[in-house]
C-alpha cells in the first residue's frame, strides 16, 4: 500500500474595481480585449502602480489564513517568456509574500485536520489563450487582474481532504468579501502536486504536477485518476516520472505535457518600479477587525452552543448571509434548533426553488421567530406552523398575521376543550365499554374532538381531558 501526499497551489482573482497595477476595469467580460491598458499590454515606458485595495484584500486573506505578515509590501519580477505575458515577466511576490507559515482548519468525516499554508502571495494574472488547430488567440482582459496564490505544504492525503480544503478556502474568500471565487469565470483555479510513497518510507515520492484545474469536481477526479495511474506504475516495477500533466475532463484522464527535472530558474529580482510600502500595526489591526467569524468557527459554535447537528450547521454556514439570518433569529429570541430545522428544510428549499438569495425574501428573522413563539405557546400545531410558513413565503405576508387571517389558532382553554370532549363522549357512548376493555378506540375520540374544532384543539390538552372524562365513566 502507498501513502498519498498532496500539495495544492490555488489561484484566486481578487475583487477590486481596477487591476493590480493599472487603471483597467477588473470585471468579467465576454468581449475579448475590452478591459486593457498600456500597462497590461507591456508597452515600453509605462510604469505600474500598486493597487492599495488589492494589497489590503491580500493581507486580509493572509490574516484569515493565520499567516505571519510582512513588515513591508514589496513585489518581485518573475522572468519567463510566454504569449500570455507580453512584457516577458510577471509581477509577483517571492521574497516577502503577504503571508507565510499559516494554517486552515478543515473537517473531513467528522475529524478535524490542520492544513499547513506555506505562503500566500499577491501577483498579476496572465492573459488567457484559446488554442485552435494551427493558431491561438489571446484575450488580455484577464491580464493584470490581482491574483492571490495560496500554496499548501504537502500535507493532504486524499481527494476528499483536498476538496474539503478548497471548499473551506473558497468560503473564506466569500466570507471576507475578497473574491467571488467563481470557477465558471476562471476566478479560482488550482494546480495539484501529488506523489505516492510507501507507508514506512521517510522520503516523499516523485512529484507529479497537474496544472490549471478549474473545478472542484475535476480536482477530485484528477487526483483519483492520478493515484490509480501512479499505483499501477509502481506496482508494475516502473518509476514515476517528475512531470507536468494536464487533466482532460472529457475522458477523465491525465496526459503528460512536459517533463520537469529541476525547478525552473525564473531569475527573481525585486521589481524596481514599485517602491516598498510599510505595513503598520494600525493598518493590520483595522484589516483584522473586518474579518468576520468564518465557517469553521461558526460550525463549532452552532454545534457546541446551540446543540444542532454538524450536518445542519455545515448547511447553514455555506453562505454568510444565511448564517447571519440564522444568528439574527436567535438574537430575536428564536429557539436555535427549531430555527435551524426550518431554515434548512423550508426556507433554503424555497431559495433553491426560485433561485434567489436569502436577502431577497420578504420573511425577516423576526417574523420567523415570532411564528415559532406562537407554535411554542401551543396556539398552533407544528403542521399548521409549517403550512403558514410556506404560505408566508409564497404570498409575502407576515406569518403571525396569517395565523389570525386563517383562523387557525389552537384552542388551548381547558374548559372549552372539556365541553367539546364531553359532547364527543355522549355522542359515542357505545364505545365507552370498548375503551374500558382496553380496545383501541381512544384515538377515535381524539379525532372526533379535532374534527369538531377543525384541528384547532391542542392535541396534548385534548388527550389529557378525554382520558380524565372517560376514566370517570
Amino acid at each position: 500500500m502507498y501513502k498519498v501526499v498532496i500539495g495544492l497551489e490555488v489561484h484566486c482573482e481578487l475583487k477590486t474595481v481596477s487591476k493590480n497595477f493599472s487603471g483597467s476595469r477588473n470585471e468579467y467580460s465576454s468581449l475579448p480585449n475590452s478591459n486593457v491598458a498600456t500597462v497590461d499590454l507591456g508597452f515600453p515606458g509605462v510604469l505600474p502602480v500598486a493597487n492599495k485595495e488589492a494589497v489590503k484584500k491580500a493581507l486580509k486573506m493572509a490574516l484569515a489564513l493565520n499567516c505571519e505578515t510582512p513588515d513591508v509590501i514589496t513585489f518581485d519580477r518573475k522572468n519567463y517568456f510566454y504569449p500570455d505575458l507580453p512584457k516577458g515577466y510577471q509581477i509577483t511576490q517571492m521574497h516577502k509574500p503577504v503571508g507565510i507559515n499559516g494554517y486552515v482548519m478543515i473537517n473531513v468525516d467528522g475529524e478535524d485536520k490542520k492544513v499547513l499554508i506555506h505562503d500566500t502571495h499577491l501577483e498579476e494574472d496572465t492573459a488567457s489563450l484559446d488554442h485552435f488547430g494551427n493558431y491561438s488567440l489571446i484575450d488580455y482582459n484577464r491580464s493584470g487582474i490581482p491574483l492571490l496564490e495560496t500554496v499548501t505544504e504537502p500535507c493532504l492525503h486524499s481527494a476528499k481532504e483536498a476538496i474539503a480544503f478548497l471548499e473551506t478556502l473558497r468560503s473564506m474568500f466569500l466570507y471576507c468579501d475578497t473574491s467571488e471565487a467563481r470557477s465558471d469565470k476562471g476566478q479560482m483555479r488550482c494546480d495539484v502536486n501529488i506523489s505516492l510513497m510507501k507507508e514506512d518510507a521517510t522520503e516523499l515520492g516523485t512529484k507529479v504536477e497537474m496544472k490549471n484545474i478549474n473545478s472542484f469536481n475535476n480536482v477530485k477526479e484528477a487526483i483519483e485518476y492520478e493515484i490509480k495511474r501512479q499505483t499501477e506504475v509502481l506496482e508494475s516495477g516502473g518509476k514515476v516520472i517528475q512531470e507536468t500533466r494536464r487533466y482532460d475532463d472529457e475522458d477523465k484522464k491525465t496526459y503528460s505535457m512536459r517533463q520537469k527535472v529541476d525547478a525552473i530558474d525564473y531569475k527573481y529580482f525585486v521589481e524596481p518600479n514599485i517602491p516598498p510600502v510599510k505595513v503598520t500595526s494600525e493598518w493590520l489591526e483595522e484589516i483584522r477587525n473586518e474579518i468576520p467569524m468564518l465557517q469553521y468557527e461558526r460550525i463549532n459554535l452552532y454545534m457546541n452552543e446551540y446543540g444542532i447537528s454538524r450536518k445542519d450547521a455545515t448547511t447553514l454556514v455555506k453562505e454568510k448571509k444565511i448564517a447571519e439570518y440564522y444568528e439574527q433569529g436567535i438574537k430575536e429570541g428564536g429557539d436555535p434548533k427549531t430555527l435551524a430545522n426550518w431554515i434548512v428544510s423550508i426556507i433554503m428549499g424555497h431559495l433553491n426553488k426560485f433561485e434567489i438569495g436569502i436577502d431577497k425574501i420578504y420573511l425577516t428573522p423576526k417574523m420567523l421567530t415570532e411564528l415559532i413563539k406562537v407554535l411554542n405557546a401551543g396556539k398552533i400545531s407544528i403542521k399548521q406552523a409549517k403550512e403558514v410558513l410556506y404560505k408566508a413565503l409564497e404570498e409575502e405576508k407576515d406569518p403571525v398575521k396569517l395565523v389570525d387571517e386563517l383562523g387557525i389558532s389552537q384552542i388551548g382553554d381547558d374548559d372549552e376543550i372539556r365541553k367539546i370532549a364531553l359532547e364527543v363522549i355522549d355522542e359515542n357512548s357505545h364505545l365507552i365499554a370498548d375503551y374500558k376493555a382496553g380496545k383501541k378506540v381512544f384515538d377515535y375520540f381524539v379525532g372526533q374532538v379535532m374534527k369538531k374544532t377543525r384541528g384547532r384543539a391542542n392535541p396534548a390538552t385534548t388527550a389529557k381531558i378525554l382520558r380524565e372524562e372517560l376514566d370517570k365513566k
